[in-house]
């Protein structure tokens, strides 16, 4: 169901929840758990004396962007029940949300953030009159640096990399399924990342090219790898699939991810964005390639 339903299932949405998609011509696509293959990282945000959510009340959320009947749509959904949220959308979301706030300007954003103090933020960086990241820019300059998820049309990577500076911890494409937004706010609310996959050959790239243009940092040796291992991660973190790494090698895709599971093991990474920060923070590709 698109964002142009009708006013009438908009009603009902409350009480007969369905699939509906984030943007207006694309189809939902399968829901994807948390924490399995959604791509999650752990952040350093400090943003409450708690350091993840643990709150038994509904998550307090602000809806930002210009679209009056794209804030509708969203409050509809967060308005229905987690039970059925679980049993329509397969997401968890304990004890669901309350949405205390809607904005449809930048400037607007910033007053009722600051007013009403929200868990999370849904915010589009395409705001009039302050962009979604000068209101984030703006925030963090006055203290009061909030969980948010840039939900957008599009992610270019410059604006993927500033919302990331600016401590944004989720990104989510309008054209997505709605479960995928819930599986997000669900990841960014346990101070974990959610990244579109679409976006992550862009997060990649920066990180090699970040990589190769600084020095080497200390941390955990490369010897803690076998020299293998350190091969795999080299490939994994420029991008490749296990096929790709396999056919590199001459190896076989299940002795691939062999060492892909021993280098989580080794690394306390869950997934190959996150092994990919951890390598660049520990200095692993440089030491990698000097070995």
């Amino acid at each position: 169901m698109s964002l142009t339903a009708s006013t009438s299932h908009l009603r009902s949405l409350s009480t007969q929840p369905q699939r509906l998609g984030m943007h207006k011509t694309t189809a939902p696509m399968s829901s994807r758990p948390c924490n399995s293959q959604a791509p999650v990282m752990p952040s350093s945000l400090a943003l409450s004396p708690a350091s993840a959510w643990v709150t038994r009340q509904p998550i307090r959320v602000v809806i930002s962007d210009d679209e009056r009947l794209f804030r509708a749509c969203l409050r509809r959904l967060l308005e229905i029940p987690p039970v059925l949220i679980k049993e329509v959308y397969g997401v968890s979301v304990d004890t669901g949300f309350e949405v205390v706030g809607e904005a449809g300007s930048g400037e607007e954003t910033f007053r009722v953030v600051q007013s009403v103090k929200p868990d999370l933020v849904l915010l589009d960086p395409a705001l009039p009159h302050m962009s979604g990241m000068e209101v984030l820019r703006e925030l963090n300059a006055y203290g009061g640096r909030v969980r948010s998820i840039l939900l957008a049309e599009t992610i270019h990577r410059a604006q993927l990399l500033t919302a990331l500076s600016l401590g944004v911890r989720g990104f989510v494409l309008k054209e997505s399924a709605t479960e995928k937004l819930l599986e997000a706010i669900v990841c960014v609310m346990a101070d974990q990342c959610w990244v579109e996959r679409t976006l992550e050959t862009d997060l990649l790239e920066w990180l090699c090219a970040l990589m190769r243009a600084t020095p080497d940092a200390p941390g955990t040796p490369a010897t803690a790898l076998t020299h293998r291992q350190q091969e795999v991660l080299l490939m994994v973190v420029a991008g490749h699939a296990n096929k790709e790494i396999a056919l590199k090698f001459a190896l076989s895709e299940q002795t691939v991810k062999h060492h892909l599971t021993r280098i989580f093991e080794k690394l306390g990474a869950s997934n190959r964005l996150e092994l990919a920060f951890m390598a660049k923070e520990r200095g692993l590709i440089l030491r990698s390639r000097q070995g």
